[in-house]
């Protein structure tokens, strides 16, 4: 039975094109996963000192020199810090500023009304940045909780090693990706820098706002007040963290229906109209300015904001 070369050859060159793919996806993968890793060492080696490297952190969460929130506009500090995102007001104002031209430059034009540049503006500048932090945080809460048995697994090994806790810490912040890897390293810095590992730990729980980090935080203050062994605690903490992880992982299967229900319904009026309007602009354009017809698009818009109220209330399961 003879082989046809030319089937050869295309097989030959169909696996060096895939080795080919899958060594570009690896080392893509691998330099991702390292610059993950490195994130907080490139600062650290860009300052001298603990102490220079502590504040330059703080500065970049959006904290005082003190570890702290700013007094003004708390919801928004908050949520600036839980964001993870690098604080820098003139870049985010700049952004914002940028944002809001653009909202209140497409909503006159498109809508082909001067008087609604400033609904746009707010509706972007401001809007738009805050879903953009709330967004980050969603993200950064998510892969926080996915992280932290792993990290609570090695910081037990370090201690069943011998290592003390503060060592321990230290290596979760050297060998794990962000965001739990910086939120270690911050809080083994802190320790460096003077302040006591129960502080270390609520600081960062306060940073993180996160339930799971909470458990964590109340689980070395607990132990550092009534004693006991630290690592039995930390793998029942583990252990419990993990379960939740999955359980809200249920939670999220269940209510799948509901939210692709509320997205499919919440979604197919606006594409209909858009459709509408692209296809036969005048089918809307010659009774839209009709007394009636303003109050009827305006009692759905109504009716329709009060439905997702109640679908996402219905899907909005919480641990």
């Amino acid at each position: 039975m003879s082989v046809d070369p030319h089937i050869v050859f295309l097989i030959l060159i169909f696996a060096a094109v895939f080795t080919f793919g899958q060594a570009v996806i690896g080392l893509v993968s691998v330099a991702t996963q390292k610059r993950k890793v490195n994130k907080r060492l490139k600062v650290a080696e860009k300052v001298d000192g603990v102490s220079a490297l502590v504040m330059e952190l703080r500065k970049q969460r959006g904290l005082n020199a003190d570890g702290k929130r700013g007094q003004r506009l708390r919801w928004l500090s908050n949520l600036i810090v839980a964001s993870g995102v690098p604080y820098n007001p003139k870049k985010g104002i700049a952004y914002a500023g940028l944002a809001g031209l653009a909202g209140g430059m497409a909503a006159a034009v498109l809508l082909k009304n001067p008087l609604l540049f400033p609904v746009g503006a707010l509706a972007l500048g401001v809007g738009g940045p805050i879903f953009y932090l709330k967004m980050m945080a969603g993200k950064r809460a998510k892969a926080l909780g996915f992280q932290l048995p792993q990290a609570l697994e090695i910081i037990v090994r370090s201690l069943e090693a011998g290592h003390p806790v503060p060592t321990a810490i230290n290596l979760v912040g050297r060998e794990m990706s962000d965001p739990i890897g910086s939120e270690f390293g911050m809080a083994a810095d802190e320790i460096a820098y003077g302040a006591t590992m129960e502080q270390a730990v609520e600081r960062m729980a306060d940073r993180c706002q996160h339930p799971d980090v909470d458990l964590f935080a109340a689980t070395v203050r607990l132990q550092a007040g009534t004693g006991g062994n630290l690592t039995g605690l930390l793998k029942l903490n583990a252990a419990t963290v993990r379960e939740r992880h999955k359980m809200r992982l249920k939670i999220q299967a269940a209510s799948s229906e509901g939210r692709a229900s509320a997205m499919i319904l919440t979604s197919a009026p606006f594409a209909s109209m858009g459709f509408i309007i692209i296809s036969s602009p005048h089918f809307y354009g010659d009774v839209i300015h009709e007394p009636i017809v303003k109050w009827g698009l305006t009692g759905l818009g109504i009716w329709m904001f009060i439905g997702n109220l109640v679908m996402r209330r219905m899907i909005d399961l919480r641990l």
